[in-house]
């Protein structure tokens, strides 16, 4: 299920918008200049598909995107909990952590979903939109749009990124560590209501 919980910066536990409608969703995140797309594959994938099989299986709508935005390399990250995790708190993930601090880039943020659930957390004019994108969502945030992502304690999931230049855009880290004020994505699915 796809949700968006807008919140104040100066004010995580208000909630001003908490909804599943994905017609909400997409009316709130394009004021902010945020596209949010659902995508389905050409066939079923089996769960332990290899990157070129999920490749294939998108290739259509990969082809058409990276046209529409001048994207020239397409690639897939997989997050997965480390074998020896015991699903304890915000520790157990090394690359978790580094996602977990707010940060910028130049190039556009664009992800794909292709399996799991992860929260892509927006920082954008005085407030944080919460967007947990699972299975087929597609998310298109400007370049330069302070941000971090988590997906979860124990994460699972399987993303295609797209970069619109071959050598990728630096990444700058930003000091305040407002990410570790805000519910984390396990919060926001453990909320009621979901």
């Amino acid at each position: 299920m796809t949700l968006l919980q807008i919140m104040p910066e100066d004010a995580p536990q208000t909630v001003r918008v908490r909804t599943d409608d994905l017609d909400v969703i997409r009316k709130e995140l394009l004021r902010i200049g945020v596209r949010l797309a659902r995508w389905h594959a050409a066939r079923r994938l089996p769960a332990d598909a290899d990157d070129t099989t999920v490749m294939k299986a998108y290739k259509s709508h990969i082809d058409h995107l990276s046209a529409e935005g001048g994207y020239r390399i397409v690639d897939i990250v997989r997050m997965t909990p480390p074998p020896t995790d015991t699903g304890q708190g915000r520790q157990t993930c090394p690359a978790r952590e580094k996602f977990l601090q707010e940060h910028v880039h130049d190039d556009d943020l664009v992800r794909f979903l292709v399996a799991g659930t992860g929260c892509f957390y927006l920082h954008v004019a005085g407030q944080v939109y919460a967007v947990l994108c699972t299975t087929g969502d597609l998310l298109s945030v400007p370049g330069r749009t302070p941000h971090w992502f988590d997906a979860g304690a124990r994460p699972n999931c399987t993303a295609i990124r797209f970069f619109q230049r071959a050598e990728r855009s630096a990444t700058r880290f930003l000091p305040d560590g407002i990410a570790s004020r805000f519910p984390t994505c396990d919060d926001l699915l453990a909320t009621p209501g979901n």
